[in-house]
């Protein structure tokens, strides 16, 4: 048994601790991949990275390849939860629709701008020849979901008469462009720390942008307003 392994009475490894191993094996893949690139990116490595022997990595997750594409769909998901979480608080009245609009919208960018996340968006760009697949599929194990949702969320402060909103799905990813899209460009892919004055410009640029573009109008006239569709 391993340093970290923990047993039942029979002396076979317990359950947690077999998820604490797989977890540490992933977060020691991801951190090798981000680091070296899929190609330079041996098991050997991984393994020690984590801690672990080779052939645990084997029997937790096979080859190089599936490791890869659990570590890419796994952290997705991850980053798609603490975003989803952040939407418990969008707001669903006129008043204070600025003020919540960008508390979000920073919340999300902390969300974005993390190192994992960061990591992952890197290497999809980075491997999008060698796997031509998985960025849909990374993209279904987070980013379409999370769409989906602020999409709902959008459409009903539409439906209210506070936002004027034909398409809530593209409304969601422009929101989502506007307050995220220049900073990857800014900090380099990620690569260099951006001040948090810098962000909380490009933040409240953004929702400012949103805002002009589908606010409702002054005394809340929806006849102004385009029609939403029925979901």
């Amino acid at each position: 048994m391993e340093v970290g392994e923990t047993a039942n009475a029979a002396g076979a490894p317990t359950e947690r601790g077999r998820l604490d191993k797989r977890r540490a094996i992933v977060e020691a893949a991801l951190r090798v991949f981000a680091r070296n690139g899929y190609a330079e990116a041996s098991l050997d490595l991984i393994a020690a990275e984590a801690g672990v022997a080779k052939p645990t990595i084997y029997n937790h997750l096979g080859s190089k390849e599936n490791l890869f594409r659990y570590v890419m769909t796994t952290t997705a998901k991850r980053s798609n939860a603490k975003a989803l979480e952040v939407l418990e608080s969008f707001p669903k009245e006129a008043g204070g629709l600025r003020g919540g609009l960008e508390d979000v919208a920073a919340r999300l960018v902390d969300c974005y701008c993390d190192e994992r996340s960061e990591a992952v968006r890197r290497l999809l760009y980075a491997e999008a020849l060698r796997f031509p697949d998985l960025y849909d599929v990374v993209r279904a194990s987070g980013a379409d979901q999370f769409i989906e949702a602020l999409a709902g969320r959008l459409a009903r402060l539409a439906n209210a008469g506070h936002l004027r909103i034909a398409d809530p799905v593209r409304a969601a990813n422009q929101f989502i462009a506007l307050v995220y899209e220049e900073l990857p460009v800014r900090s380099t892919l990620g690569t260099r720390p951006l001040a948090p004055a810098e962000v909380d410009e490009v933040v409240r640029a953004g929702v400012d942008t949103f805002l002009l573009a589908f606010g409702a109008p002054p005394g809340g006239d929806e006849t102004a307003a385009p029609p939403t569709p029925a979901s």
